[in-house]
């Protein structure tokens, strides 16, 4: 049963993550188990996961990681240009699974930073989080998802594309358009990166 409410801040996404790890009874955390613990109808909780799966260095950096959550990422902002209200992923992608011993330590991990993240971020400047902000978010978040199977050769981009996954889905949750503003500069110097090594 998916979560009728979506986490609101990173401490609560990480309770999911670590309830998910818990109530699993193999060796492996599927991506299915972790949207049952954070719900299936909010963009910004998913962007959170998927850049944090991205970040963590003993998940992120298992190879192919980057680039199946750029497809998540993909069919989940298509589904938000289009309308969708509840987010549909293949059954293929939705049964790929992490290590639970690296999901766990990952979430002990990132734990530390959370608390004080999440006393920084608050609503203000709603312009960038508001209306059509959404929607270009949306679109931002397709460009990192098509980047992502390039920056798994281009040292350190993969970690900046997490990031700014992480900041958006940050930004939509608590209604932080300045958080959002920092994802979309973040977003730019990563595309230049990624350019200036292609080229």
């Amino acid at each position: 049963m998916s979560k009728e409410q979506p986490v609101t801040d990173l401490e609560e996404l990480f309770d999911c993550i670590g309830e998910a790890a818990a109530q699993n009874t193999h060796e492996k955390v599927s991506i299915d188990s972790i949207m049952d613990m954070i719900g299936r109808r909010s963009f910004g909780p998913l962007l959170l996961l998927a850049g944090l799966i991205i970040l963590a260095p003993v998940i992120g950096d298992i190879p192919g990681v980057p680039s199946i959550m750029g497809m998540f990422i993909f069919l989940v902002a298509i589904q938000l240009l289009i309308g969708q209200e509840h987010f549909w992923l293949p059954n293929w992608l939705l049964q790929r699974a992490v290590p639970a011993d690296k999901l766990i330590k990952a979430v002990e991990w990132l734990r530390k930073p959370a608390h004080y993240i999440d006393k920084l971020i608050r609503p203000r400047l709603p312009l960038f989080v508001n209306g059509i902000a959404k929607y270009l978010i949306a679109v931002v978040c397709i460009l990192i998802a098509l980047m992502l199977p390039f920056m798994e050769v281009i040292p350190f981009s993969a970690n900046a594309g997490g990031l700014a996954l992480v900041a958006f889905g940050l930004a939509l949750i608590a209604r932080d358009g300045l958080l959002a503003l920092f994802s979309f500069i973040l977003t730019g110097l990563t595309v230049w990166l990624i350019i200036a090594n292609l080229f």
